[in-house]
């Protein structure tokens, strides 16, 4: 399969894709938030979903549309759509990537978001092969459905040029107000 002729398919917080094309890459970039890959060999089906939090809050009052946002659902989705599009349930292995604790402030969301994913998928029954979470640095990943290949590489911060002191000509120094 040659990179230039592979179809991309970008997704972000809240959304999934299933494929079994074998010239299909699914990517995304993550901070915190967590990726799950799912395949299923056999059938040649694999999926992405990313998602920003593990669960709500037993207390707390959600919309439907903010239902996107949290693994509990985002998980139900992939594996209902990996099951639809015909991959076997007894089959499935993951992937798991994300959960950085990027900003300091935030007491380890992604941690805990990573934590949520890996006791899901244990209670869900489903095998973990690959996992590359924590650290304090954005990952970006590619995942091939077709046949279950990950690259996750880490996006390392780029530190900001340092400040430009514009150079004032000699005798220009002074401002006159009038």
């Amino acid at each position: 399969m040659s990179a230039l002729a592979a179809r991309r398919i970008p997704i972000i917080q809240g959304e999934h894709a299933v494929v079994r094309e074998p010239d299909a890459i699914i990517s995304t970039l993550l901070g915190s938030c967590i990726a799950v890959c799912l395949h299923d060999a056999e059938a040649r089906i694999g999926g992405m979903n990313h998602f920003l939090l593990g669960e709500p809050q037993a207390d707390q009052q959600l919309r439907d549309v903010d239902l996107q946002r949290y693994g509990v659902h985002a998980m139900e989705l992939l594996i209902n759509a990996m099951m639809k599009a015909g991959a076997e349930r007894s089959r499935l292995r993951a992937n798991l990537y994300g959960g950085a604790n990027i900003i300091a402030g935030l007491g380890g969301i992604g941690s805990a978001n990573a934590a949520f994913a890996k006791r899901f998928l244990t209670t869900e029954g489903i095998t973990v092969g690959q996992s590359d979470t924590g650290g304090t640095l954005a990952r970006k990943v590619e995942f091939r459905p077709y046949d279950g290949k990950v690259r996750c590489k880490t996006v390392a911060d780029r530190p900001l040029p340092p400040p430009i002191t514009p150079r004032i000509p000699a005798g220009c120094g002074e401002i006159e107000l009038f």
